[in-house]
């Protein structure tokens, strides 16, 4: 994590772009038992907090049940809230309660209009702090695709939007270890699509280890 937050800012610094730094200290969408699912929230907390201060960076996570809030804003800048679970209005409300910046993953499985339901949940906390993630639309089976419109339609909400580029290629049910995780050669095409329709940011995974940390820069 501290070697892939130090690339990170020293490339972040070289093309003058903020960055955020993200690592979840909890994965609990894993596809089997068997996939290390992180180290734990205080752990995985302790180890975000060096970083941030070590680097001088803000942080982002995702939380999974409301109870991980709390503990969870006292270090995140950014709450994430993942894909599958950005209809669940107790996790959504509960992050937004905190007044840290939520970042809404767009679920694979509603239209880009329908996000405008997480964000109401959140701006009914009076929070207005809101990034919304595309990271691509169930297709047929074990399969994503990104339709450029989402950009467009997403935006029509009010609020920045990120383009998740790496998640959107994953193949469910095979460990991002594995090669044939994500249809890997799709990966500029789709980050240069995303940037000409004018998204705010690009959230890129990169690991020079088989535990993912993850990237997020703007796009301008």
């Amino acid at each position: 994590m501290f070697k892939t937050a130090e690339k990170l800012k020293q490339i972040a610094e070289r093309l003058s772009l903020p960055l955020i730094y993200k690592s979840s200290f909890m994965k609990d969408n894993r596809s089997s038992c068997e996939y290390y699912d992180g180290p734990g929230i205080e752990a995985g907390l302790h180890l975000l907090e060096n970083i941030k201060k070590e680097f001088n960076i803000p942080i982002l996570s995702d939380v999974h049940f409301p109870e991980q809030v709390k503990a969870a804003a006292e270090v995140l800048d950014i709450i994430q809230i993942p894909a599958y679970l950005c209809m669940q209005t107790s996790l959504v409300t509960a992050a937004a309660k905190t007044g840290r910046i939520i970042n809404l993953k767009h679920g694979q499985f509603i239209s880009p209009q329908n996000m405008s339901r997480p964000v109401k949940k959140v701006e009914s906390c009076g929070n207005h702090n809101i990034l919304l993630t595309e990271r691509g639309y169930v297709f047929g089976y074990n399969d994503l695709i990104v339709d450029p419109r989402s950009f467009y339609d997403m935006g029509q909400l009010g609020y920045p939007v990120i383009f998740d580029i790496t998640h959107s290629i994953r193949k469910y049910g095979i460990p991002s270890s594995d090669p044939a995780g994500g249809a890997r050669q799709y990966l500029p095409t789709l980050a240069r699509a995303g940037v000409a329709a004018g998204v705010d940011g690009v959230f890129i995974e990169a690991h020079p280890i088989r535990r993912m940390p993850y990237a997020m820069l703007p796009a301008r």
